[in-house]
């Protein structure tokens, strides 16, 4: 009996460290949607290999905050928002690309390192407020260009994508 309730403790704890299996199945989006994440998914609410958030949903994952200079932007700003690891254990993303997507149609592969290292933030708040259209919004992918010379490169700067409105996951 002992044995047993050892091996179901185990199985039930290997289940819970589980990166994909930890999150669960999402909840459906109540508000506008702001992203939706598609591909090497495995958690969903919107069809098969379909994750839609809204912003409820993003403000309801840990939350980051950035207070970085940018190269669009006069001075330093405080960035809020949801890192992309975060996200992409979310939805229990497998894969070793995301293609990021913007309102205007530009797309940019950034690396999964991008988001396994903590770096990339989901941005849905520029000094407390959320952000327009206009003041490249409602998300934006930035990094936190201040703290390390790294983050100051033409490729880093190509991925810090804004208006974002989808990533795809592939392998």
């Amino acid at each position: 009996m002992i044995k047993r309730f050892a091996a179901v403790v185990a199985l039930v704890g290997a289940f819970m460290a589980s990166p994909t299996m930890a999150a669960g199945p999402l909840a459906e989006p109540t508000g506008e949607v702001l992203l939706t994440i598609t591909g090497e998914i495995a958690n969903t609410n919107a069809g098969e290999d379909v994750a839609e958030f809204d912003l409820a949903m993003l403000e309801a994952l840990p939350a980051t905050e950035y207070t970085t200079e940018t190269i669009w932007t006069e001075g330093e700003h405080v960035f809020r928002g949801v890192t992309l690891g975060e996200l992409i254990n979310a939805v229990g993303a497998e894969g070793s690309s995301i293609s990021a997507i913007a309102i205007n149609d530009y797309a940019i592969d950034i690396p999964m390192s991008d988001a396994t290292d903590g770096s990339a933030l989901v941005a849905y708040r520029l000094d407390g407020e959320t952000m327009s259209i206009r003041e490249k919004g409602p998300l934006w992918i930035v990094y936190p260009y201040s703290s390390d010379a790294k983050y100051r490169a033409e490729i880093i700067y190509a991925r810090s994508i804004w208006q974002l409105k989808e990533l795809e996951i592939s392998r």
